[in-house]
């Protein structure tokens, strides 16, 4: 019974090490209202794109990653509680309209699960 506590005690660390680990990467927009990158997601870590958007904005996002990466679109109200305007699992491209009704800080999050490194291409575009 102690090594599977044990067990689950490591397995718990090494998940939250990983979700400490995120590359953050800082949106700078363009005097077009556009942001694009290129990003690597190295095998079990993460990597956001994060910017300071006031209510009533929009962005329209997309991306296409060479593997399946889990995405969301969130932030965060407080420590505890975190909003999802977005979630997708298993994916290798996607696109949306971030309507914000909360002036906040977002962060559009890739997450490679797998044992590869995954290769991605976004875009954002202010309307």
């Amino acid at each position: 019974m102690q090594q599977i506590t044990r067990r689950i005690w490591t397995v718990a660390l090494a998940s939250a090490s990983l979700a400490a680990n995120a590359e953050v990467v800082d949106v700078a927009w363009d005097g077009n209202g556009r942001f694009s990158r290129h990003l690597a997601v190295p095998a079990g870590e993460s990597v956001e794109a994060c910017s300071k958007l006031a209510r009533g904005s929009k962005v329209a996002w997309m991306f296409q990653a060479d593997g399946r990466l889990n995405f969301n679109v969130h932030y965060h109200l407080d420590k505890k509680n975190v909003r999802f305007p977005a979630k997708k699992t298993n994916v290798k491209k996607s696109d949306g309209v971030l309507d914000v009704r909360v002036t906040q800080d977002y962060c559009w999050m890739w997450t490679n699960k797998t044992t590869l490194p995954a290769s991605l291409e976004l875009l954002f575009e202010r309307r």
